[in-house]
């Protein structure tokens, strides 16, 4: 997901730099674009090295730079390239060109090309943001579909007191996440998430392993930054890059993924464990690489089993699992559930082709202790999402029944 932040000239300007950084925590690419006014207060380069993108300060390419035509039209290109358009904080100036359709600089002029989700937060002196002309604009905007997130009362920089200060960052990136369809459900809560297979070694070069590819992992850890948890990722070898503002634990055995999970756990209010772990490993390994004299045993041993650790030794986080079944699907999801004292189970049938391992598709059913719910087949992106439904559903139960009884 990006989003275009455009930051306009006001005393305000330099809180963007925090907005940025928050967005990222919830896995959002930003796109910065500064009005010449902005650049007064902070300069471009803060953004591009918090954001890693370029910049965008004007309309067309330095006049020593040569005519592209790449950058006479880049106002289209990002307007199709983004999910949406913040613009923080918004000035008196901009609200009155995005009203009357004024496009003079480049932020004006995305305002008018994108056809995404638009959401302004405004700072200026109190008596700017009273008067008539202000207030007209913004019902104008308003009613035009523009989130305004309006400012807050207090001390201005001006040295008055009334409302025109800029909304807090926190309010302002969630009316934009909630314009984006991203719910808020899960600030304040760590989500603990396995992901990937595990290897267990034969020898050097040999490993015992599955087909998980971690996609599904991988999803819910980014679904759920952006639902406003800390991610906490413990992942097995995979080829995806994890999120960018999740805290990774690279690890490869089962033994290892249980050592960095029960380590995490006490900091976490959620499990979510997504992780096909080995259910065996070779017993004893071989320190030199085996050779090929035919025939040969391999004996193994059980691994750890990890998710029933998690929930002997929980105190009040939610324990969600994960089955991937090729017969008697439900039934043997419905034990798992019961014998590992679960509070949900997300079971697949993985001999099904075209969805589960290897694939961007998945088709689930989640069961808890009172209810059974079918997710058919979709991507792992909208699995991850219902998944994170009925893990804020169970928690804010939980909490709900723990108020009750105090």
């Amino acid at each position: 997901m990006k989003i275009a932040l455009g930051i306009s000239g006001g005393i305000a300007a330099y809180k963007a730099a925090e907005i940025v950084r928050l967005l990222q925590d919830r896995g959002v690419r930003v796109q910065v674009i500064m009005t010449r006014s902005a650049q007064e207060f902070i300069r471009p380069l803060t953004f591009a090295a918090l954001s890693g993108e370029k910049v965008i300060t004007d309309m067309f390419a330095a006049e020593s730079a040569p005519p592209n035509i790449d950058s006479a039209i880049e106002h289209i290109s990002v307007a199709q390239s983004i999910d949406a358009l913040l613009v923080s904080p918004a000035t008196a100036d901009v609200i009155a060109k995005f009203a009357q359709g004024i496009a003079n600089d480049f932020l004006t002029t995305l305002y008018l090309a994108a056809t995404v989700p638009v959401v302004v937060a405004p700072a200026m002196n109190v008596n700017m943001w009273n008067h008539e002309a202000t207030q007209v604009n913004v019902e104008i905007l308003r009613k035009r579909g523009v989130k305004i997130v309006e400012p807050d009362s207090g001390y201005l920089a001006c040295g008055m007191v009334g409302q025109g200060r800029l909304a807090e960052n926190s309010s302002i990136v969630a009316a934009l996440m909630e314009a984006l369809g991203a719910q808020q459900d899960l600030t304040g809560e760590t989500v603990l998430i396995t992901a990937g297979p595990t290897r267990e070694k034969i020898d050097p070069v040999r490993y015992l392993t599955n087909r998980s590819s971690g996609r599904m992992g991988y999803a819910i850890a980014e679904a759920a930054l952006r639902r406003g948890a800390r991610v906490l990722l413990v992942s097995g070898p995979t080829g995806l890059t994890p999120p960018g503002a999740a805290e990774t634990t690279k690890v490869e055995s089962a033994a290892e993924m249980r050592e960095a999970v029960m380590k995490l756990l006490p900091q976490s209010t959620i499990v979510i464990k997504t992780a096909a772990v080995s259910d065996y490993r070779p017993k004893e390994p071989a320190t030199q690489k085996i050779k090929r004299k035919g025939p040969m045993s391999l004996e193994l041993e059980p691994t750890v089993d990890i998710l029933a650790e998690i929930a002997r030794s929980r105190e009040s986080q939610i324990v969600i699992g994960f089955a991937a079944e090729t017969q008697n699907v439900l039934d043997n999801a419905r034990k798992k559930l019961t014998a590992k004292a679960l509070d949900a189970i997300v079971v697949n049938d993985v001999s099904r082709e075209g969805v589960g391992f290897d694939s961007e598709r998945n088709a689930v059913t989640i069961i808890t202790r009172d209810e059974v719910i079918e997710v058919p087949e979709t991507t792992k992106w909208d699995v991850a999402q219902r998944v994170l439904d009925q893990a804020a559903h169970l928690r804010s139960h939980t909490r709900a029944a723990v108020k009750a009884t105090n």
